[in-house]
């Protein structure tokens, strides 16, 4: 668990930011906030999740933290750092919970002071509903959280990010690469989304919930998506995320092949290696 003197700041309290924000104060920790409406802040508040807010980033609103956690855009992220970071606390610790990294990482730790440092950081966890009112501590229980370092960062500050995870209440606290993150993330959170995508946009469904099982409702969960976000995530790791569109399309056709052949074993032999592989996912 991290030190329970730490000063954490929010920077983006939307649903994840505001997930940081309530798991925090409910063990004791001084939080702060700095996001860009103040119903925003005055219901997080009034609700108990933060200490205090600003929507201006300013020395008082930001330099008294010793953590600062930013659940930004990566685009808006990249500019808070280039604007504000003077506001920072010399030696405070930085991390963030951006869905992608190689095209983030590596920038953020070149515009930075040389006083600072920035682990990067991916708590695998979410909804599909939006903003600091469905703030829900809960979606990290059992969930995973993938730190991912660099060459630069000290075995100190590494070590305190993944108390950050630890003490928000994940399961499991992995290290990878920003490289290696971004190539699991594109096929266990990207392309997943894209499948979905597709489903719900490739048949009209509009009168089809009356006839539905949960086995398109479980494939189709996450279809209820954030545009903005989920648009740059994809766009910001292009080259990996086609490389697994490539792939699942290649299993696909391999998949239609079977069934237009009359391939009873080889479609047979898929499924049993799908249902071996997916036991995996039930431990």
């Amino acid at each position: 668990m991290l030190n329970k003197d730490t000063r954490i700041l929010i920077v983006g309290l939307g649903l994840m930011g505001g997930s940081y924000a309530k798991a925090l104060k409910r063990q004791g920790y001084v939080v702060g906030a700095i996001t860009r409406s103040q119903e925003t802040i005055d219901y997080a508040l009034a609700n108990g999740l933060i200490d205090s807010g600003s929507t201006v980033p300013s020395q008082e609103a930001v330099g008294s933290y010793d953590l600062v956690v930013f659940a930004l855009y990566p685009h808006v992220f990249l500019q808070w750092i280039a604007d504000y970071q003077k506001f920072i606390k010399p030696g405070a610790l930085l991390t963030d919970v951006t869905g992608v990294k190689g095209s983030v990482v590596y920038r953020v730790q070149e515009m930075l002071r040389p006083d600072l440092e920035f682990v990067a950081a991916h708590p695998m966890a979410g909804r599909e509903v939006y903003g600091v009112r469905n703030a829900d501590c809960g979606i990290f229980k059992g969930a995973n959280y993938i730190v991912t370092p660099t060459k630069t960062n000290t075995e100190d500050a590494i070590r305190k990010v993944e108390l950050l995870g630890e003490t928000l209440g994940f399961a499991r606290i992995s290290r990878l690469s920003p490289e290696r993150h971004d190539e699991m993330i594109g096929f266990l959170s990207q392309l997943t989304h894209c499948i979905a995508v597709a489903l719900m946009t490739c048949k009209d469904v509009e009168h089809m919930s009356a006839y539905t099982g949960d086995s398109f409702r479980d494939l189709t969960r996450i279809a209820k998506i954030n545009d903005e976000m989920w648009s740059e995530l994809f766009l910001l790791n292009r080259d990996e995320l086609l490389s697994q569109i490539d792939m699942f399309t290649g299993k696909m056709d391999e998949l239609r092949a079977a069934i237009a052949d009359g391939d009873t074993e080889t479609l047979r032999e898929l499924m049993r290696l799908s249902s071996r592989r997916r036991t995996f996912f039930d431990k």
